[in-house]
């Protein structure tokens, strides 16, 4: 079983969902960090799913300013995605950390 770290991005995250990140076949991924940075002069507010499922529902992030949003490790299987929204258009960076065992 070969285990890899990988950083995946996203950038100008806006009222569309965005996929960060899908886990390929044949593979577990666990998630090690989940950062999503504001780039605008205003609050924004975002989502992030996990396998479609809410990890965060309209959190609010004051302008110029960032969140942690795992507080623990999320498990994901051969197609689940990572997904996320904001309510401003090109409004938000995402930076996910993980490994993938294989």
């Amino acid at each position: 079983m070969a285990n890899t770290f990988k950083n995946f991005t996203s950038s100008s995250v806006g009222t569309n969902e965005t996929t960060t990140y899908v886990c390929p076949p044949a593979t577990t991924t666990v998630t090690i960090g989940l950062n999503v940075a504001n780039t605008t002069s205003s609050q924004i507010k975002v989502t992030v799913k996990a396998a479609g499922v809410h990890v965060v529902k309209d959190v609010p992030i004051p302008a110029e300013s960032a969140l942690s949003v795992l507080d623990g490790k999320i498990i994901l299987e051969s197609s689940d995605t990572i997904t996320v929204t904001s309510d401003t258009a090109a409004s938000a960076d995402v930076v996910l950390s993980i490994l993938e065992q294989t």
